[in-house]
């Protein structure tokens, strides 16, 4: 039972973590927006880019990290990488962001993410 669950919050969290980069590539502002730090009309667009890219990038590590190297591998991945939405409530927070999306959303992320490591190295 555990191992199902385990691998498909794995395989949920990475997925959606490549939408979300997508979602940058392809609607910067509507994602920055729902990343609780809205895009400045005049703001440079390479940094919404590289967001989309770094996301994509992780949530496709992730994958290949699950079928290729297995739980153990994955476990880590996800421990290491829950630093990146706690960094990003932390940004949120100091870019005039509601603290209901800081929390609410990355926060509870990273709580998620952690989780599932946990799950991962119980596996």
């Amino acid at each position: 039972m555990l191992t199902p669950l385990a691998y498909g919050l794995a395989i949920v969290l990475n997925l959606l973590v490549v939408f979300i980069g997508a979602r940058f590539l392809l609607v910067p502002r509507a994602a920055a927006a729902g990343y609780g730090v809205p895009a400045k009309k005049e703001g440079d667009p390479a940094y919404l880019t590289i967001k989309g890219i770094r996301d994509g990038t992780y949530g496709l590590l992730g994958l290949a990290l699950l079928v290729f190297a297995g739980a153990h591998a994955e476990a880590w991945f996800m421990l290491i990488v829950s630093l990146l939405p706690l960094g990003d409530t932390v940004i949120v927070l100091r870019n005039g962001g509601t603290k209901a999306v800081a929390f609410g959303v990355h926060f509870a992320t990273a709580v998620i993410v952690l989780v599932n490591a946990a799950l991962l190295f119980a596996v």
